[in-house]
Parts: structure tokens; C-alpha cells; sequence
């Protein structure tokens, strides 16, 4: 992000008093999209989803809403005076895991005509979630700032509600985990997963460190399926046409301020793009696929279910 000049534009913090990014009607819409369209992808194309009878016992853990009575422990939540209810957890074998990592840094909340980067970005966490739910696979979500410093996360578990429950985590920060940095990021990712998961990492990628970033993912990659989202950036600095000489332009995420020529101003849009491009290329020459999407969501939702689904087709 250093190089582009910082991310320019109006900020405002997403609160649980405020509007969602993506709305339950939306999310119904996502839905709607990934069901037409998997049908179509899937019909007669794939094996079987389950390979095995039964589910593994993986352990207890605490109540949700959308968790079935039949699963609840009653002789452990006896030992608390059933406050909170004790669940046992299960998972079924053959299903495979998938993990969203998405940027909540700051500067994912600029952009344009109201549609933050962090809406696309949120709206890809739905569709891919909902994708995830047509495969009964199970879903979770860790969310990252600008240097990665800053880590949380969702547990991956199937069901449309956790695909809700991941959209609230990441939209408002409710429910999210403290995740421990290790020196590695491809390390502290890979520390949440079990198995050989699909991991989709949703970010606009302007970042100061990128390369190692870029180096650190494709270490992951190895073992897991990995892929890239990239949101398009260049709208949020293509700014109104500005009368005065020179401009102080201010970066949300690290506080730096510079003062830029009008000039240099109207190039900010094409400063980001060339820098979104220039990591585009790293990743593909480090072995990582890339999906470039817009604020356009039904043509993004339409990329992403089939992208999701012949990944998710390609481990049966």
C-alpha cells in the first residue's frame, strides 16, 4: 500500500449499530445464486459427497443457536446447571473443510458510490460460504489487518447458520477468536485446519509487505488448495477532480501523511491498479491462482460459486 500512496476516500466504521454489509436478504439472494448455478455446475458431474457412514466425535464445546437438541450433553451441562448448554461436536467423514481468510484491515472500508472494498469482500465470504453449504463441507473464517499482525477466527463448522455467524464476525467482530501470530503466516493459518482444506484468501492486496505475504502463502499452498480473491481497489482512488494545486492524501492504515500534485492525484486509480496487477503476477509465477472481482456482485457471486465448486469437484 506504501507505494500506491494510500488508500483515499471517506471512513466509516462498521458498528453493530449500523447497517450490514451484506443484508439477510442479500445473503438469501447469494444463496439463491450458488444453488442455480452448482445445480447446473454439479448435475451429473461428481461422485457421491459422502464416502463413509457415520460422523467423527470431535469433542464438546458450547451451545450455538441452530444446534439440534439431539446433540446436547446433558449429563456434562448438569455439571454447570445447564448455563450454558454442552454440545457434542461431530464431523463427517469425506467432507472437507473451507476457510476464508479476509482483510478487515481499515483501509478495506473505502471506496466508492457507498460499496466499501469490505462489502465485495464480505459478499465473497457469503458466496463462498454458501457454496461450502451446498457441499455440506464444513465453513470458517479468519479475518487479518494490513501487516497481519492482528488475527481472529471462526472454527470451520457446516450449516448455513455458521455461514450467517462467519458474515457477522466479519462484518461487526462479534464471535471472532483471538488467533496466536506465529513468525509464519502460512503456519498460523494452517494451525486452524485438521485436514487438507480449500482456502480462499479475500483481500484488495495492497499491503507494504506483499511479497512476503505472497511467499508465505504459496508455502501453504503445498498442503492445502489455495486460491487468491483479489477485489479491484482502483475505483476507491479514482477521486472527484480537485481545484487546488496540491493535496495532502492521508493513509488510513498506517497514519502517514503526503502531499501529492493534483497531477499525481489522478493517478492514484492507476497507481492501485498497477499494483494489484504487479501482485496478481507474483502470485502466478509463485504457483497461486487468482480471481479478480469488481463491485459488480452477481457476476462476482457467478465467478466464485464455479471457481469454488470445480476446487471443491476436483477432491472427490
Amino acid at each position: 500500500m506504501g507505494q500506491v500512496g494510500g488508500h483515499a476516500g471517506r471512513i466509516e466504521q462498521v458498528g453493530a449499530d449500523q447497517s450490514p454489509l451484506v443484508s439477510p436478504a442479500e445473503l438469501d439472494a447469494i444463496e439463491l445464486i450458488v444453488m442455480k448455478r452448482l445445480r447446473e455446475y454439479t448435475l451429473g458431474d461428481h461422485r457421491s459427497l459422502f464416502h463413509g457412514p457415520g460422523f467423527d466425535y470431535v469433542g464438546l464445546r458450547t451451545w450455538e443457536p441452530g444446534d439440534r437438541l439431539s446433540v446436547v450433553d446433558w449429563p456434562q451441562s448438569s455439571l454447570n446447571n445447564f448455563s450454558p448448554l454442552i454440545v457434542r461436536d461431530f464431523e463427517q467423514p469425506g467432507t472437507a473443510s473451507v476457510v476464508v481468510v479476509a482483510d478487515r484491515s481499515r483501509s478495506t472500508l473505502c471506496g466508492t458510490d457507498s460499496t466499501p472494498i469490505a462489502k465485495t469482500i464480505a459478499w465473497s465470504v457469503g458466496t463462498i460460504g454458501m457454496s461450502a453449504t451446498f457441499f455440506q463441507d464444513a465453513f470458517g473464517l479468519i479475518t487479518f489487518d494490513h501487516a497481519f499482525d492482528d488475527m481472529a477466527m471462526v472454527l470451520p463448522k457446516p450449516g448455513r447458520n455458521q455461514v450467517m455467524h462467519c458474515l457477522d464476525a466479519y462484518q461487526f467482530g462479534r464471535g471472532l477468536e483471538p488467533l496466536v501470530r506465529t513468525e509464519h503466516v502460512g503456519h498460523t493459518i494452517a494451525g486452524v485446519m485438521r485436514r487438507t482444506s480449500v482456502v480462499a484468501v479475500v483481500s484488495d492486496f495492497l499491503l507494504d509487505n506483499a511479497d512476503r505475504m505472497l511467499g508465505e502463502l504459496a508455502h501453504l499452498n503445498a498442503r492445502h488448495d489455495l486460491f487468491l480473491v483479489m477485489v479491484d481497489a482502483a475505483p476507491g482512488f479514482a477521486l472527484p477532480p480537485a481545484s487546488a494545486g496540491w493535496v495532502h492524501v492521508h493513509d488510513v492504515e498506517t497514519g502517514r501523511r503526503q502531499l501529492i500534485s493534483r497531477r499525481g492525484l489522478r493517478q492514484l486509480a492507476d497507481r492501485a491498479r498497477a499494483w494489484q496487477d504487479d501482485v496478481a503476477k507474483r502470485a502466478t509465477d509463485r504457483g497461486l491462482d487468482v480471481i479478480r472481482i469488481d463491485t459488480d456482485q452477481a457476476k462476482a457471486a457467478a465467478t466464485l460459486t464455479a471457481f469454488a465448486a470445480e476446487r471443491r469437484l476436483r477432491k472427490q
